[in-house]
């Protein structure tokens, strides 16, 4: 057959994509579009008939059925009794719509659906459009009675004194505490009431003076968002499509967000708005009143208990902390001040006992002998439905995923352990004539184990870093993958995932450090060597102990995320908040609405908690399960946090669109994860006090060995002795690596 003519190929094309899009509003477009083709028609070349029925059949058909889902959408959230206003009321929510064409098509068909939007719902870019929701009452109350929504009946007649816990203000010299504390009307937004699930049928039941003020802005904007959630856009014999999710998933709205009350930096103009995010911001989300106690409920009704329940455990964590780092800070100021008295260190540096003992080389070739005293510098210690077969398919499938990656983090610590084992000989090699006591201050610090320690550590981190920016994707998809029932099932099978995939990636090194490190060397003579074949010997401990190097790592790690946290999670909004707000700010408050600003945050997305507890849950899992390494771990932790919850508020309060208000009675599967580190801690701490450090053996030297129950000698009765004679050729140190003072004619031991 021979090919169409051009004006019945574009007739053709215009009636399939007719006969797909149903809507009369589609048809009568394109009718209105086909004499318009069909005059262009003579005038196309058929080069270029492909690609433009290619557009007409792909690209216009997608872009106007997003118009009619918005039609019907809009139109089934007005029968369920939302409003869709211009005016000052109270608008719980806003969705924003953003064309994927040009201005005048949208508008021509979306003015047609929704006359009460008004030229003042445009954005000052005319590309966004702004549909305000609000909720009359007899839709909050209707609502509020489905979810069960508690509600207050009586006011709080207890007497303060009976009850079974007094208050801060029960305490004798409470007075002391006036610095620490908020206002009351900020501390207690509301009376203490006595609740109720609310039942729509005994409103007489309730204490309710007005009605527009009786459900708090979390409550609204719940009840929204549980509406918009479950309005059907489209329905066919087959299913009912519905969902605000799905609408923003194929890009039908831009966002959809609940409002703010207020600017944060001032309060509203509005007499009937209460200014709480205001109020937020000048008491609760500014750095110098970290001293000051948190107000939760205030927190609890602008956010909802989600938020406030976070931000209530991270409060009490914090508090927790402080005895914590007091304990740590005495360990380490009682080292401190003994220090002149550590008579086994006193015996590594001294001339007379450390710097007659020669060691035994600590590397193949490379290294030479060196004396014991060249590491006093270092020897500090400073302790919906789916088959079955489906979703076992889909559980296998995860959980290799998981295995995978943590076989893959396991694979690149091994790589971190071969670089320590490769890099030290070159070290060792390099400083073998001290080059590093040029370096002002700090050279006569730098010793070969340290400066492999330290850029080991720095590496370590950075691979961390980059495998956890990798493995989110991985397991957000994978949880995806395997449908949960629920969002509190969601988030559950996610934190498992993450939970274990960052208890691996951040801790598997300290492990190895605290456990694994100069347990399997050998014997000069005799060496163990990685993997048995390669000739990269394994590592071992200083004089000292492996504690030191435990210390570094987890104050790498450790600091390092807590900077690189802090700093990501208020720069980066901050920055992109400001940039996309760039062109706005020019213009005078009056034409920068309210919506337009809240459009301009960032959206905190479903998973935003999640991402703040696995940071504290990691932070946690550091402070306990190697503290006896380092007893300054809780102190810093405490003053990461100090600053955490006033960056977290700050964030909140300014940087973010306000969240969704959502249920929770309880920090979730977090709960267990801290008690499985907790018991963990006891046994990692009790093995690194047993094998990584020199406790025990000391104590056995102390009451077995030394004659006035003194450390005197112990560090010359815990080194053995080894012929040098006993060396092979592949041990022994090639000519020019050992220092001018060894002479292999006098010297014929080492330890």
């Amino acid at each position: 057959m021979g090919a169409l003519p051009i004006s019945d190929q574009v007739a053709t094309t215009l009636s399939k994509v007719k006969t797909e899009l149903s809507a009369p509003l589609l048809s009568s477009f394109f009718s209105l579009l086909s004499p318009l083709l069909f005059l262009l028609a003579p005038l196309l070349s058929p080069l270029l008939y492909a690609p433009l029925s290619s557009l007409l059949f792909s690209f216009l058909p997608s872009i106007l059925c997003q118009q009619e889902r918005r039609r019907e959408y809009e139109a089934n959230l007005q029968k369920a009794g939302l409003d869709f206003v211009c005016s000052s009321v109270r608008l719980p929510f806003c969705l924003s719509v953003c064309p994927s064409i040009s201005t005048s098509i949208y508008l021509s068909l979306h003015i047609s659906i929704s006359p009460s939007l008004s030229s003042n719902q445009e954005s000052d870019d005319r590309k966004t459009y702004f549909v305000k929701i609000h909720a009359p009452w007899e839709v909050l109350a209707t609502y509020a009675d489905v979810l069960k929504i508690k509600v207050p009946f009586k006011e709080n007649d207890i007497p303060r004194k009976g009850r079974l816990i007094p208050d801060l203000f029960d305490i004798p010299m409470d007075w002391l505490f006036t610095p620490f504390r908020l206002p009351d009307h900020i501390m207690n937004p509301e009376p203490d009431y006595f609740t109720s699930p609310f039942n729509k049928g005994k409103i007489d039941f309730f204490l309710i003076d007005d009605k527009e003020t009786f459900f708090p802005p979390s409550v609204r904007n719940r009840i929204v968002y549980y509406i918009l959630a479950r309005c059907p856009y489209h329905k066919t014999d087959r299913e009912d499509k519905k969902g605000i999710k799905r609408l923003l998933n194929n890009g039908t709205y831009g966002s959809a967000f609940p409002l703010h009350d207020s600017r944060y930096w001032k309060p509203s103009r509005d007499s009937n708005s209460e200014s709480e995010r205001f109020n937020l911001y000048t008491h609760w989300a500014q750095f110098f009143s970290f001293f000051k106690e948190q107000p939760l409920n205030l927190i609890r009704k602008y956010y909802g208990e989600k938020i406030g329940i976070y931000f209530a455990w991270l409060g009490f964590y914090t508090e927790m902390l402080f005895f914590a780092a007091v304990v740590g800070l005495i360990c380490f100021l009682y080292g401190l001040f003994t220090f002149d008295d550590n008579v086994w260190s006193k015996e590594i540096c001294s001339e007379e006992i450390g710097g007659n003992i020669i060691m035994c080389p600590l590397c193949d070739k490379k290294c030479g002998y060196w004396k014991l005293n060249s590491t006093c510098n270092s020897s500090w210690e400073m302790e919906p439905y789916l088959p079955v077969t489906s979703q076992c398919a889909r559980t296998f499938l995860s959980g290799a995923t998981v295995i995978f990656w943590i076989s893959l983090i396991i694979a690149c610590i091994i790589g971190v352990i071969a670089y320590r084992l490769a890099v030290y000989a070159a070290f060792a090699s390099i400083m073998k004539d001290s080059p590093t006591n040029n370096i002002h201050m700090v050279g006569s610090l730098i010793t070969p184990q340290l400066a492999t320690s330290v850029t080991a550590s720095c590496i370590n981190f950075v691979i961390i870093m980059i495998l956890n920016l990798m493995y989110e994707r991985v397991a957000i998809w994978i949880t995806d993958m395997e449908i949960p029932k629920t969002h509190l099932e969601y988030e559950n099978k996610l934190t498992v995932k993450m939970f274990l995939f960052q208890f691996v990636n951040y801790y598997s090194s300290c492990f190895y450090v605290a456990f694994f490190k100069g347990k399997f060397v050998g014997h000069p003579g005799d060496y163990i060597y990685m993997f048995g074949w390669s000739k990269l010997r394994n590592e071992e401990c200083d004089p000292g102990g492996c504690l030191i190097e435990l210390t570094t790592q987890l104050v790498i790690v450790m600091s390092g995320k807590q900077v690189w946290g802090n700093v990501q999670e208020a720069l980066v909004p901050w920055v992109m908040n400001r940039w996309g707000s760039r062109k706005a700010r020019s213009h005078p408050e009056s034409r920068y609405s309210r919506w337009e600003q809240d459009h301009d945050l960032q959206n905190f997305g479903h998973l935003g908690l999640f991402y703040e507890y696995l940071e504290m849950v990691i932070q946690f899992g550091f402070i306990t399960l190697f503290v006896a390494s380092f007893p300054l771990a809780p102190l810093l932790a405490l003053l990461n946090n100090i600053i955490e919850v006033r960056v977290d508020a700050w964030k909140f309060t300014t940087q973010f669109r306000r969240p969704v208000a959502s249920k929770a009675h309880s920090i979730g599967a977090w709960q267990e994860i801290l008690n499985g580190v907790a018991v963990l801690s006891v046994v990692t701490n009790a093995f690194i006090v047993a094998f990584t450090s020199d406790m025990i053996p000391r104590l056995v030297y102390m009451y077995a060995y030394s004659n006035d129950l003194s450390m005197k000698g112990y560090i010359n009765n815990s080194l053995s002795v080894f012929n040098i004679s006993g060396f092979s050729k592949d041990n022994r140190p090639e000519d020019g690596e050992s220092p001018e003072w060894f002479n292999s004619s006098v010297i014929t031991t080492c330890r």
